[in-house]
């Protein structure tokens, strides 16, 4: 029970990090595959995670085709691909769901999803343009319509399309249920005749990216206004680098967080330390002052109860950190087997030293004011004590 408090706290501390340095790998990771070349350019002001995901789900704004076409004529631009996405009843057999489905322009996106994002086929092969044919991602097969393969029909809104493969895991759940087809059909399917809801912009090798971007916007501030009061609509351009900084200071963020929880349980550990050391004292103060007596210095004093107080601290210590590391790996597992974000538990051998020499800290802290007092006493009062 007295170490509780301290093995409660470096778990938390080793799981809750390595989870988050798992996660903010696999955020660099996936945003590395983008390369310097791939700008994202979203309808609103995005700063944080909030507003990311309020820019991709809670707003009806959209970039508009005249706008899409003048960014394509920007000099050092090379490709522009225009993606928008909505929720809409599929069939497959007997079975209806309403899946999200992705529209984009078919012969210009597939190049840069294999090139520059990194997608590649699990199964099949990629549609071909102008021909009613999707691709799904890895979880509509396994989880949305079992039994799905390529070369199966399924019908959207009446529609008939032709299977012809199926994704690798994109690394989201989100994104591994969605169902792509070409924009036009999209199009046709949702009413959705206009705009989208985000776009990739491909530059040419060399160019500089702050400079295009900032070309970018100069031609989202002349072409996009709002059309109740001609109010302009705020666009955010992410390059890899802006997206790696917001989700690192989310991050950031969230470490603090866990830092303060589990300083809770840790300060509630070394009170429970520090009150069974005071205890300790009390109960052997006559076997101090036959110490003192056979000529036992006060610093002797002072290390024998600093150690068993440290000891109590490493045993917390080391028990929260491998408690806390096995939880880490079975989220990530968990997480593979039922995947929201793929990710792995980050544990390194930094993170193992600082749970052991942590608790090891906060034992010899704890133990210090009992110790510094069984030290002081005097031998004839210690001899006392029971009398």
């Amino acid at each position: 029970m007295t170490t509780l408090g301290i093995l409660i706290g470096v778990f938390l501390i080793c799981s809750l990090l390595s989870l988050s340095e798992g996660l903010k790998e696999s955020i660099i990771s996936e945003l590395r595959t983008l390369g310097k070349e791939v700008l994202m350019i979203f309808p609103g002001e995005i700063t944080d995670l909030s507003s990311l995901f309020t820019a991709f789900f809670g707003r009806g704004l959209k970039i508009e085709d005249e706008t899409i076409e003048k960014i394509k004529k920007i000099e050092g631009v090379e490709n522009v691909v225009p993606l928008d996405y909505g929720a809409s009843l599929v069939r497959y057999k007997e079975k209806t769901k309403t899946v999200l489905l992705f529209g984009y322009p078919r012969k210009e996106a597939q190049e840069l999803f294999k090139m520059n994002l990194g997608w590649k086929l699990d199964q099949g092969r990629w549609p071909k343009p102008k021909k009613r044919e999707v691709i799904v991602g890895k979880l509509v097969p396994s989880d949305i319509f079992p039994g799905l393969k390529p070369g199966d029909k399924i019908y959207i809104k009446g529609r008939e399309f032709l299977v012809t493969g199926v994704l690798k895991s994109l690394g989201t759940k989100q994104d591994d249920s969605m169902i792509g087809l070409d924009i036009e059909d999209y199009r046709k399917i949702t009413g959705f005749r206009k705009g989208s809801h985000f776009a990739l912009v491909k530059i040419k090798s060399g160019v500089d990216t702050e400079r295009m971007a900032q070309k970018i916007k100069e031609v989202l501030k002349e072409t996009q206004k709002r059309k109740a009061g001609k109010e302009e609509i705020p666009f955010t351009i992410l390059t890899n680098e802006k997206a790696g900084s917001i989700a690192g200071n989310i991050l950031a963020l969230i470490q603090i967080i866990v830092f303060a929880f589990a300083s809770v349980a840790i300060i509630v550990g070394g009170i429970g330390i520090m009150n069974t050391m005071f205890t300790s004292v009390r109960e052997r103060t006559r076997e101090i002052g036959i110490l003192k007596a056979v000529g036992a210095k006060n610093s002797e004093i002072l290390i024998i109860f600093l150690i068993e107080s440290a000891i109590m601290g490493i045993i917390g210590g080391i028990l929260g950190t491998f408690l806390g590391i096995f939880f880490a790996k079975f989220v990530e597992f968990y997480g593979q087997v039922h995947p929201l974000l793929y990710f792995k538990a980050s544990i390194t051998p930094n993170l193992i030293l600082f749970g052991f020499f942590f608790s090891l800290f906060v034992g010899i802290i704890s133990g210090y004011w009992p110790a510094k007092r069984a030290a002081a006493l005097k031998p004839a009062d210690a001899l006392r004590y029971f009398e």
